[in-house]
């Protein structure tokens, strides 16, 4: 199983529950194709650097996983297929990136404290 992170922006126009539920709907779809989610990380509305979509900010989600690398290309399908979804990056994760996730998830549980 590789390590992957994605950060996917989603439609300032959303309301509350439809950011929640548009999330849970990535994290299912990750957890039923056999991926394990190691982390997420809710950034919020952030002003863009520039507009996409005739927007000027978006909100930010993170999803750290583990998984083969055969369901990314069902994953970012399902990221365009979603109008909800304005942009989306996906990467695999070196040793030298996981455990520099490691240590900034540290940080920020130390800083929430």
């Amino acid at each position: 199983m590789n390590h992957y992170e994605t950060v996917f922006i989603l439609n300032p126009v959303l309301s509350e529950t439809q950011v929640k539920e548009t999330v849970s709907k990535f994290e299912d779809y990750l957890t039923s194709k056999g991926a394990e989610i190691v982390a997420k990380e809710d950034w919020g509305l952030k002003k863009l650097a520039y507009e996409i979509q005739h927007k000027k900010s978006g909100f930010y989600h993170l999803l750290e996983f583990k998984a083969s690398g055969d369901i990314l290309i069902g994953l970012e399908t399902e990221y365009r297929r979603d109008e909800r979804i304005m942009r989306f990056l996906t990467v695999a994760l070196d040793k030298h990136a996981i455990s520099w996730a490691e240590r900034r998830r540290e940080k920020l549980k130390t800083k929430a404290n």
